[in-house]
């Protein structure tokens, strides 16, 4: 009997030592799946004050007539100056603003025709425009329209004549945001100032003006 029982024991330890390697070589369940959790886009809101300065190139056609005379110039040159607005971001894509600038130019160009030479220039001008545009990531493109201001002088025959004409403007632009306050842009801004009459001693010009400008600038959002 004991040599059945020492047997006995012998055989249910031998078992218990084998299961754990009976178990390794049985097939092991996959480890669970993880989904990879796409990291969420860095976005910016627009809304708010901004206040920020450009720096660019203005093409200016100054359509000058006297008469029958056609004393029409091209002129370009440096422009430079400030901006400020508001924005309003209505959804997370759709922002909507108003922006007002200053720029001070470099429009100066002569034309001399049936012994008549006409001097033009523009030495400022300015846009207040409504703005709207749709964001995406860290940026935002845009269009904008409205009201355009410049000043506008005409010299001949050893008189000149200014004034301040009024017109209006449509551009597009994008914007990118370097941090969560500042932000560089890049635009095109056309102004239309329709016919103007100057008076140069009793001898009538008419000087139909219009500019394009593409400027760059870099802002700051309160």
């Amino acid at each position: 009997m004991k040599r059945l029982a020492l047997a006995g024991m012998a055989m249910t330890a031998a078992s218990a030592a084998a299961a754990p390697v009976l178990a390794a070589d049985l097939p092991q369940a996959p480890a669970p799946a993880y989904e990879a959790v796409p990291a969420p886009q860095q976005t910016i809101d627009w809304s708010g004050i901004y206040l920020g300065g450009n720096l660019g190139w203005a093409f200016g056609n100054f359509d000058n007539k006297s008469g029958s005379t056609g004393l029409g110039t091209n002129a370009n040159g440096v422009g430079g100056g400030l901006y400020t607005g508001y924005n309003f971001q209505v959804t997370p894509n759709v922002v909507i603003g108003a922006e007002a600038d200053f720029s001070l130019t470099d429009l100066e160009e002569s034309r001399t025709n049936g012994g008549l030479n006409v001097k033009s220039k523009s030495d400022w001008n300015s846009n207040i425009r409504a703005r709207v545009g749709y964001s995406f990531d860290r940026y935002l493109v845009y269009g904008a329209g409205g009201l355009a201001l410049a000043d506008l002088e005409v010299s001949a025959a050893g008189d000149k004549d200014s004034k301040t004409a009024l017109g209006w403007t449509v551009g597009a632009g994008g914007e990118a945001a370097i941090t969560n306050n500042i932000s560089a842009r890049l635009e095109y801004v056309y102004q239309d100032f329709g016919s103007q009459d100057f008076n140069l001693n009793g001898t009538g010009v008419s000087s139909e003006f219009n500019n394009s400008q593409v400027r760059l600038g870099l802002g700051y959002k309160f």
